[in-house]
């Protein structure tokens, strides 16, 4: 076998990053769908709980968006990445992480955390469900 030895716990982890990564887009489309829902919700004058509870909806929709997108970048990253309970291999592991980041391959997935989060969290602080009058 050539090339490096990976523990089975960071293989286990590695495979649940490939498993989760692999329903980004589902999740993505359903974070969508939820927001499209919302703003309909809110040209149509509806009551203040139903849109309370849609604007929940979405924050739970960005947060598994988001969950999606890191997994997806640490998959990117490679088993390198990943630390194992030895600490020995926490060191190397922020060094691969760190390398691995500047790679035009990870970049993207890095681009995608910030924009989701960025989506959140301009959702969190401007979002008010007001009843029309």
């Amino acid at each position: 076998m050539l090339g490096r030895r990976v523990n089975k716990d960071v293989q286990e982890r590695y495979s649940a990053d490939q498993e989760l990564a692999a329903t980004y887009r589902d999740k993505l489309t359903a974070a969508t769908g939820v927001e499209q829902e919302l703003r309909r919700a809110q040209a149509d004058g509806r009551p203040a709980p139903e849109l309370r509870e849609l604007s929940i909806a979405l924050d739970q929709a960005f947060a598994e968006a988001i969950l999606a997108a890191e997994a997806s970048q640490r998959a990117a990253m490679g088993a390198k990445a990943y630390a194992s309970d030895d600490p020995k291999t926490v060191r190397p592991a922020e060094i691969a992480q760190r390398k691995a980041a500047a790679r035009w391959s990870v970049r993207p997935w890095t681009d995608e955390v910030d924009r989701l989060r960025t989506a959140r969290e301009a959702h969190k602080l401007s979002f008010r469900p007001v009843a029309r009058t």
